[in-house]
């Protein structure tokens, strides 16, 4: 979430966010597209629609994945076998909306 910097303000995360997520990530040597984006909710709805933000305390959940490819491959010398080439190494977080839609009258 942080790579996002989704602050659950605006109760989405949109396909612009992930498109700076990636370009920031293949600014630090990542191939942008081997990295896998999923966005999923604590209720199923919809997380990535910037026109349907999530009413405040809807969790938002953002995973990222990458391939291990030969990442881990030196382990060997120390005789640690590596994941599967075709493994993939994730990490995720979530955040709850803090999404609350104006009123007429209370802008």
């Amino acid at each position: 979430m942080l790579e996002i910097g989704a602050s659950g303000r605006y109760g989405y995360i949109d396909g612009g966010m992930i498109a700076d997520s990636r370009s920031r990530l293949a600014e630090t040597g990542f191939r942008s597209e081997l990295l896998e984006y999923e966005v999923t909710t604590t209720t199923g709805a919809e997380g990535n629609n910037a026109s349907a933000p999530l009413p405040r305390g809807v969790g938002i959940r953002l995973a990222i994945s990458y391939p291990y490819g030969s990442l881990l491959s030196i382990d060997r010398l120390i005789g640690v076998e590596p994941p599967e080439s075709d493994a993939r190494l994730s990490a995720g977080g979530m955040k709850m909306s803090e999404y609350v839609p104006l009123r007429e009258g209370n802008a």
